[in-house]
């Protein structure tokens, strides 16, 4: 196939029937222009343009060419004003995923300030436990993933976002666990309402009793952090959650910290990208001003 620069001079010459005019539509020289049709004839051994004192026309082979070059050009055309407008986030996806808990509590806020800035923007949006969000991003099933760290994996790269606390919690029947601390070792005596065993949250704290010699049992396993604060404020046991998550019902009074002898860790919510991965301008534009990760630091 002939120089697409030599179809570029065919097309504005065909389209202004003129080698001036297409001189100055491609920012060059009429000879220039001249020069590219004469090779480009050359090189498909045919005649393009009728030659005359008030401009140039189409040959018969030259229409049957223009057909077809007029198509490639307004597809070229289309893909960069596409390409421009996916830049300049007038469309495109932002596929991502998080755990329930942590797109109602961390995530929706964020979510619903981009779409209002950005209403072009789809939402591909996935549901599931850490260990779940790290193999989507894997499987290349979104971009990105909110997890909560500490997360192994040499595939992907973690941003840190902010810090969160956990902490046991309960409703007012077991409100005298919360008039002083407490040894962990006593609390496992009582009903405990913990996450499925699939989950981050559920790896946290069996890792941070066993840290500290106590082998922790729940009475009840649940997938849902407003299950594990309903559970609790009904008085069905003591549930394990973050902290920041269920502040207004601490305020409220409904619900009341379990204060341990020994102090829970805090953690942090991190974003999740597989290696070498390119983030879409949607992506990105998310992650700095939004959830204000800078995709640029990072550790494996």
């Amino acid at each position: 196939m002939a120089n697409l620069e030599l179809y570029r001079a065919f097309y504005w010459t065909a389209r202004e029937q003129s080698l001036s005019r297409a001189a100055e539509r491609l920012f060059i020289t009429q000879p220039s222009v001249s020069h590219a049709i004469k090779q480009l004839e050359n090189e498909l051994a045919v005649t393009l343009f009728h030659r005359g004192a008030k401009g140039v026309r189409l040959t018969e082979e030259g229409q049957l060419l223009y057909t077809q070059v007029e198509q490639a050009f307004y597809l070229l055309e289309a893909g960069e004003r596409q390409l421009a407008e996916i830049k300049n986030l007038m469309r495109g996806e932002l596929r991502l995923g998080s755990s329930d808990s942590l797109c109602k509590y961390y995530l929706l806020p964020a979510l619903g300030r981009f779409c209002n800035d950005y209403p072009q923007i789809r939402l591909d949006l996935m549901h599931g436990t850490t260990p779940e969000i790290i193999r989507y991003v894997k499987e290349g099933r979104i971009d990105f993933g909110i997890v909560r760290l500490p997360v192994q994996d040499d595939a992907v790269i973690v941003h840190e976002s902010i810090a969160v606390q956990d902490s046991f919690v309960a409703g007012p029947r077991f409100f005298h666990l919360t008039q002083a601390e407490i040894p962990l070792r006593e609390l496992v005596q009582y009903p405990l309402i913990l996450f499925s065993k699939t989950s981050s949250s559920r790896k946290f704290v069996h890792e941070f009793a066993l840290s500290h010699g106590v082998r922790i049992e729940p009475e009840i396993e649940l997938a849902s952090v407003d299950l594990l604060i309903e559970f609790a404020k009904a008085g069905l046991g003591i549930s394990f959650v973050t902290k920041q998550f269920v502040q207004a019902e601490l305020e409220r009074g409904t619900l009341a910290e379990v204060k341990l002898a020994e102090p829970i860790p805090p953690r942090k919510i991190g974003v999740a990208v597989l290696k070498n991965r390119r983030l879409t301008p949607a992506t990105t534009t998310f992650l700095r001003q939004y959830l204000h990760v800078e995709p640029g630091e990072a550790r494996s």
